[in-house]
């Protein structure tokens, strides 16, 4: 895995291991929003809430306009496109490590009949 990718993976689990974030994430998957409404389901200080955008946006799991006097987010879901190649790779990984495993014990279970 190249040290760019392994950065990218980094930075978005990261973003993604903290449940605030998770559900900015989720409530962006229905559709752009401002920051008001994203920030109202918190019990937490603005300035807070906004650090937790910056690091999604930093991320590029959500990118932001000015519309008038709103900042509006908006998701970008193929970032998480990374995320879904990694978990592939490993998914496939175990599923081969188990198959082998599955092939291993029943070649021993007919070598003791």
């Amino acid at each position: 895995m190249t040290n760019q990718r392994q950065a990218t993976l980094d930075q978005l689990f990261h973003a993604l291991g903290d449940p605030t974030r998770r559900a900015v994430v989720q409530r962006l998957g229905r559709g752009p929003a401002p920051v008001g409404e994203l920030a109202r389901p918190f019990r937490m200080a603005l300035p807070s809430f906004m650090q937790h955008l910056a690091v999604l946006e930093k991320c590029a799991l959500v990118t932001s306009r000015k519309e008038g006097r709103l900042r509006i987010y908006k998701l970008q879901p193929q970032s998480l496109k990374a995320v879904e190649t990694w978990l592939d790779e490993q998914r496939l990984l175990w599923e081969t490590r188990l198959d082998q495993l599955d092939d291993y014990l029943l070649n021993m279970k007919e070598e003791e009949r």
